[in-house]
């Protein structure tokens, strides 16, 4: 049954942003509750960011033996076990989920189990398994509910035909034809996997290109890898319904934006990947004076305050951009608030990667946007074709590309298409938020050979000091 808990805060779901808001309370001496309905981790943890990381580096190395007769190593045949491949994925899964709780209560927080509810300003009923309610009052909460992917009309999530990406990451069998509808990040990274280990994968998107929130060249390389693996990319075109296929499988009714042409795609299932949406609904938001605005969004200023100054929110339910790391920093705003300190979101950039193949990241304004923001923009531009340890690693497409301000020196932004991307892209987020100068890292001595030159030689560029390739963006 039930009990009532009386608590300092409470955090409305345990994702990347809520159990680092909830192990920060704790660690700050406010008495603590940490409510979940589902699983410790969220969303990431468990069905996003890490167990598609784990898929996508299983496919990218069965890809490498496949592609590893240009190094002389001639591998006959590469035998997969899918059901061996997604218990090792859950496995590292439950590595990290299985520290959450341990984390929080080993702070000196408190983890209930439940769908959570306001039933007043200052009251909170979590809804157990077993039908019980436990009443939890509180003096401040922090929403951090996340959120759940965007369905399309006529293409509602049954788990199986019409996967979302949660189904699609733990498939027990594997397609032969896949269509994927959504070219944007989750769409091109899981359909990556899926080709790599073999399906025959067609991405729809309705915009003129695939990763339309990237530049161009920086999608060319991404869009290029995947056509000569066998992948087919349908663009300006856009998904009108789907029917089951006499003998199994599906048939998806397309159209082409630009001539009205319609024909249909037959494959083995569709996963569907436009887009995501805040997840707010059965919260009772009225109980304590909140709606959303017109995407379901809860506003909330420099302090992570929502307009009622004892609820917070933060994460994906905050607005964009929906991003792991975005919500971890503002979980730890918000615990700060709460515990009386004081702090501010308030940070110069966020990064983004899309961990496609090859990987793509950005950081910071783009030369467009650093002129739109009254800079007086300049860029350097580094081909990791001419940088020795991409060469070894037979891994060689792509470039790094930063801006800068041509007056100051002072970094603005990067963009990297190409080998660990996501890992090259930290070294200029810091430099943006240090106030670092293109010669501050063209001074500073990169291992050789290291990926990390290609960043050296690209703020090189932009002073027109690259030795190991042409001064021009």
């Amino acid at each position: 049954m039930g009990e009532t808990i009386e608590t300092q805060a409470v955090v409305i779901g345990a994702g990347p942003g809520g159990y680092v808001c909830a192990i920060r309370l704790a660690q700050l001496g406010v008495k603590t509750v940490l409510v979940e309905r589902e699983k410790l981790g969220g969303v990431c943890l468990n069905v996003g960011c890490i167990p598609s990381k784990a898929l996508i580096s299983a496919s990218k190395l069965v890809a490498q033996l496949k592609d590893a007769a240009r190094m002389g190593i001639h591998v006959d045949g590469v035998r997969l076990d899918l059901g061996q491949m997604m218990g090792w994925k859950q496995s590292v899964v439950e590595k990290l989920t299985g520290g959450v709780g341990h984390l929080v209560k080993g702070n000196g927080g408190r983890v209930v189990s439940g769908d959570a509810r306001f039933v007043g300003p200052h009251v909170l009923a979590v809804t157990e398994a077993d039908g019980g309610v436990t009443t939890i009052r509180f003096e401040h909460a922090v929403i951090a509910t996340g959120s759940t992917p965007a369905a399309l009309p006529g293409f509602a999530f049954d788990g199986k035909s019409v996967m979302s990406s949660t189904e699609a990451l733990d498939i027990g069998w594997l397609p032969d034809r896949l269509v994927v509808i959504g070219g944007g990040y989750i769409g091109m990274e899981l359909g990556g996997v899926y080709q790599r280990l073999g399906t025959a994968v067609t991405v729809v998107e309705y915009m003129d290109r695939i990763l339309p929130g990237f530049a161009q060249d920086l999608v060319r390389p991404v869009a290029k890898r995947f056509r000569e693996h066998g992948g087919t990319v349908l663009t300006a075109m856009k998904a009108l319904s789907w029917e089951a296929a006499e003998g199994g499988g599906v048939k998806v009714l397309v159209e082409s934006l630009a001539t009205g042409e319609k024909r249909t795609l037959e494959a083995d299932a569709i996963l569907l990947t436009t887009g995501r949406k805040p997840r707010t609904e059965g919260l009772g938001l009225a109980a304590v004076g909140l709606s959303t605005d017109a995407r379901g969004f809860l506003e909330v200023d420099g302090e992570q305050r929502t307009s009622v100054p004892h609820i917070l929110a933060i994460g994906d339910v905050a607005g964009e951009p929906m991003l792991a790391h975005k919500a971890s920093k503002e979980g730890e705003v918000a615990a700060e608030v709460i515990a009386g300190h004081a702090a501010a979101y308030d940070v110069r950039a966020v990064p983004a990667v899309v961990f496609t193949d090859p990987e793509i990241a950005v950081v910071g304004m783009t030369a467009a946007e650093a002129e739109a923001a009254g800079h007086t923009a300049k860029t350097g531009k580094f081909a990791f074709a001419a940088n020795g340890r991409a060469l070894s690693l037979n891994d060689a497409d792509g470039f790094v590309r930063v801006t800068i301000d041509a007056e100051t020196k002072v970094m603005l932004g990067m963009e990297v298409v190409g080998p660990e991307a996501s890992n090259l892209i930290a070294e200029v987020a810091l430099a943006i938020e240090l106030g670092a100068t293109a010669e501050d890292i063209g001074l500073t001595i990169h291992a050789h050979p290291t990926l990390a030159e290609a960043v050296m030689e690209a703020a090189n560029a932009a002073l027109g000091q690259a030795v190991h390739a042409l001064n021009r963006a």
